[in-house]
């Protein structure tokens, strides 16, 4: 890998630094001990499972403690010589912004909704008393690489994509001028595509503004693709440290060789399942158009061809993955299928039964057929209602009694490794992974014939997500389930799908068995894809260009 050139102060030191967790806490540190340097121009990737202790590693290099919660105990930590943990707010503010850039993972919450996306970098300019003219904005925007910069700052948060908003958030962060940007998991939301683009565009702003990067992240692709060199931790601790190509190519400590051998592989050798098992879904021509939205101030934007003319056929027992960037309809189809939206045309059938409209999926001898597992278990799960009344709710809808909806629930909960009394647990008790093990039990407590699952580990860390995606194996095997399997991640494609149908602008652009969309794709568009997989080149075994990607440090 390649190192900066000159060699110098560290940037960023810490020593032996301790930051208390509130009480009741599952441990009493967040951080335990932690030392490590960040060399001036270096790119040093932080990894582990959730609450290993990354974020609050970094929010305390850029003082941003909830000095309430979490409390620096012990150590030192000084950032180009100053001890940061003796400066009041007021000298934290002028840190932040002017010395230190901060990007969050999810931009739709760290942009005021309320505010154009140009008024946000104006005002992060003016606090640290820099001009803040429309051209100097406008200059910004182009910097990010954003389709025409002098009318997209006059647009709200909500009017632009997911990798356009994460462009906003990365032209705040560098629009004083930082020395160290800390990047907190800025890709983990998106397609493989815009993935790609985003971690360009962060080793394009390191050499051309000779910034220092401190990246988060639990994708071990990002990890090979960016770092110089890599920081491992675990509970708080960090427990390997050292250049990425040696620690990735030989790890010492075993929780870092477990983290990299659950990372999903492209090495799928699946086949779809013989011809002959009935057909569960057909779907011949199905279209769905989004009707435009009117702006808050100005003329409606246009209307968005979602499906045109989708074309799919899934059999009982079968895996199907449904893969590509966001934008490209597989949401939508998986909602269509689901009954959740109404499409506009095409024909659909369902165990041998014609669906005219979305409501007939709801017609009481048909509605266990489909259930869905949605991406955020968080947003999806009631934070008022205990587990129990999750789960039991939609059976005892359905006519189920209650003695046998309380005795389906333990069968579940214990087929998705959760104990029993989790039933009596609100889903704030949980971690992000356990949540999705309900979410799963509560779409399996009616007993479907279809799972669609969106996105349903796209959110969670590699070890979290190995254990989901071989607990949806396990239970698709023994229910004899069929499932739609909507993902941008390839490498989770591989490791679940018989068939994969590749999506591009509403149409479905290759389909096939997966070992051969994955090793010998004929479109354009899934090759494209499957070249933007972070850390893929290295995979494969070819030389990894990453220094012609950075020129000279």
């Amino acid at each position: 890998m390649t190192q900066p050139a000159h060699k110098s102060t560290p940037l960023v030191s810490i020593e032996d630094l301790d930051i208390t967790l509130p009480k009741g806490s599952d441990r009493a540190l967040a951080v335990s001990s932690a030392t490590v340097s960040i060399e001036r121009g270096e790119v040093l990737c932080i990894v582990g499972e959730s609450g290993s202790g990354k974020s609050v590693l970094a929010s305390a290099i850029a003082g941003l403690l909830p000095g309430d919660a979490l409390r620096v105990t012990k150590g030192r930590l000084s950032f180009a010589g100053q001890d940061v943990l003796s400066l009041n707010e007021a000298q934290l503010r002028k840190l932040r912004g002017a010395k230190i850039g901060y990007i969050f993972q999810e931009p739709m919450t760290a942009l005021n909704p309320l505010l154009t996306v140009g008024r946000q970098i104006a005002e992060a300019l003016e606090a640290h008393g820099h001009a803040a003219s429309p051209g100097k904005v406008s200059e910004l925007l182009s910097a990010m690489q954003l389709p025409e910069p002098d009318t997209i700052g006059r647009r709200y948060p909500h009017e632009l994509s997911g990798g356009q908003r994460q462009r906003v958030a990365i032209a705040i962060a560098i629009a004083c001028g930082p020395e160290l940007l800390i990047a907190d998991e800025p890709t983990t939301a998106l397609d493989v595509t815009t993935q790609a683009e985003i971690l360009k565009l962060i080793l394009d702003l390191r050499i051309s503004r000779g910034l220092t990067v401190l990246f988060i992240t639990h994708d071990f692709g990002v990890v090979r693709e960016i770092a110089d060199r890599v920081v491992v931790m675990q509970n708080g601790e960090i427990v390997e440290a050292g250049d990425a190509g040696t620690l990735l190519d030989a790890p010492q400590h075993p929780y870092t060789r477990r983290l990299l051998a659950a990372v999903p592989r492209l090495d799928s050798t699946r086949r779809p399942p013989d011809g002959t098992r009935p057909v569960l879904l057909e779907l011949e021509g199905i279209r769905k158009t989004h009707a435009a939205r009117r702006r808050l101030f100005g003329a409606a934007g246009r209307s968005v061809a979602a499906l045109d003319g989708v074309d799919l056929v899934l059999r009982e027992g079968e895996t199907l993955a449904l893969v590509g960037e966001s934008g490209s309809g597989k949401s939508t189809l998986g909602q269509v299928i689901a009954g959740l939206l109404e499409r506009d045309d095409g024909r659909f059938q369902l165990l041998g039964d014609k669906i005219q409209r979305a409501g007939d999926l709801f017609a009481p001898a048909r509605r266990p057929a489909v259930q869905m597992v949605f991406q955020d278990p968080q947003s999806s799960l009631n934070p008022r209602h205990s587990i129990r009344r999750i789960l039991t709710e939609p059976v005892l809808q359905s006519g189920l009694g209650k003695t046998e909806a309380e005795a389906r629930m333990m069968r579940l909960l214990a087929r998705v490794g959760l104990d029993a009394s989790a039933a009596d647990r609100k889903p704030h008790a949980f971690s992000g992974g356990q949540r999705q093990r309900i979410g799963l039990a509560r779409a399996l407590m009616l007993q479907p014939k279809l799972l669609i699952a969106d996105e349903p580990v796209s959110a969670l860390d590699v070890s979290v997500q190995a254990q989901v995606l071989d607990l949806l194996a396990e239970l698709q095997r023994d229910l004899g389930l069929a499932m739609l399997f909507i993902t941008h991640d390839l490498r989770v494609a591989a490791n679940v799908a018989d068939r994969i149908a590749v999506m591009q602008h509403g149409r479905i652009v290759e389909e096939g068995a997966a070992a051969d969309i994955l090793h010998q794709p004929q479109s354009a568009y899934a090759r494209a894809l499957l070249a933007a997989i972070p850390g893929r080149v290295h995979e494969v075994g070819v030389t990894h260009p990453k220094s012609l990607q950075r020129g000279i440090a």
